[in-house]
């Protein structure tokens, strides 16, 4: 095999990160400590349903917000920054804060709900 020094290195941190190969979505929830089923229970409580297609969420059919459909293969958050588990977290926590124009509120009360919800978002797949 012809690889060039620092390549494994860099394969195994993007896969670590849930950008590389393999399954990111149980990557990317291990990263941040959430749990898939609290998140998804934490959604639905939330009414985010109410702007977003939600896989798995009873009656979450709004059409203000994209659809989460195919959430955990997607490169970008909001269209912006890259999909992954930190900034995800906190794009949940406070939205306009990090895109002051965008029409999400910032409803996510404590980061571990966050987590939680980053976890479910994860596993659509």
């Amino acid at each position: 095999m012809n690889r060039r020094p620092g390549m494994l290195a860099i394969g195994g941190a993007l896969a670590l990160a849930g950008l590389g190969c393999g399954d990111r979505s149980e990557t990317r929830a291990s990263i941040i400590d959430g749990d898939p089923e609290r998140g998804r229970l934490e959604v639905a409580r939330l009414q985010c349903g109410a702007c977003h297609v939600i896989p798995g969420v009873r009656a979450a059919r709004g059409v203000v917000g994209p659809t989460l459909i195919g959430f955990a293969r997607r490169p970008h958050l909001a269209g912006k920054w890259p999909n992954h588990p930190d900034r995800l977290v906190a794009w949940l926590r406070d939205p306009p804060g990090m895109a002051p124009h965008t029409a999400m509120p910032a409803v996510v009360d404590d980061a571990q709900s966050a987590r939680d919800i980053a976890a479910y978002l994860y596993t659509l797949d």
